[in-house]
């Protein structure tokens, strides 16, 4: 007799549930967080006084252009031989996820790193308690847009913690972006859909 197969176990998503369901496309990924944390990243800049914060977080990165420059390619091209090397074979698909990951981390960054906590330290709240916020609206983002499993989103919210505390230190963020995308990447290597998707999402 035979039996119903087995749908595949995703090490990040959770099942069905009234988030919706799995996603397993680039494009649904994208059109769940992508886009929606890219809008808001963008909403940050025409708060007054935000834009200020940015620039100021960028000076770094504009004083060494080269040495950024030069950085983020190493990066890039460390993180497609690794691509590479995970599954011995490579398509252009891969490279646009790295791509797609990088912008990703910078909005994240902004976001949840620099703007959130500005503003809640506005509204009267110590840097720690900005920080502590923030970082667990992170792990709620992953929740409710990428549909992860609690204890990952936990997971994203103490390394939220973490990246606050550098750009507390540092107030850089290029440096934190460097940081957060080969984390995220690490974290999840292949593009939604491709043969690996069920250990990946």
């Amino acid at each position: 007799m035979r039996t119903a197969p087995v749908p595949p176990q995703r090490r990040l998503q959770r099942d069905d549930d009234f988030t919706g369901k799995r996603l397993s496309s680039f494009r649904e990924v994208i059109l769940r967080h992508g886009l929606p944390g890219a809008a808001l990243a963008l909403i940050c800049f025409a708060i007054p006084g935000l834009g200020l914060v940015f620039a100021d977080s960028m000076g770094e990165g504009l004083a060494n252009p080269a040495l950024y420059a030069g950085s983020t390619l190493i990066i890039f091209i460390g993180l497609n031989a690794y691509a590479w090397l995970i599954d011995r074979a490579w398509t252009a698909s891969k490279t646009v996820w790295i791509i797609y990951l990088g912008g990703l981390s910078f909005w994240e960054e902004w976001v949840f790193r620099l703007a959130l906590p500005q503003l809640i330290e506005r509204a009267g709240a110590s840097v720690g308690i900005a920080m502590i916020v923030s970082a667990a609206l992170f792990g709620a983002a992953h929740y409710f847009t990428l549909r992860w499993k609690w204890h990952w989103c936990a997971g994203a919210a103490v390394g939220g913690l973490m990246l606050s505390r550098q750009m507390e230190i540092h107030n850089d963020l290029l440096l934190i972006t460097a940081f957060h995308w080969v984390a995220t990447y690490l974290n999840t290597p292949r593009p939604p859909g491709s043969s690996a998707e069920k250990v990946e999402s």
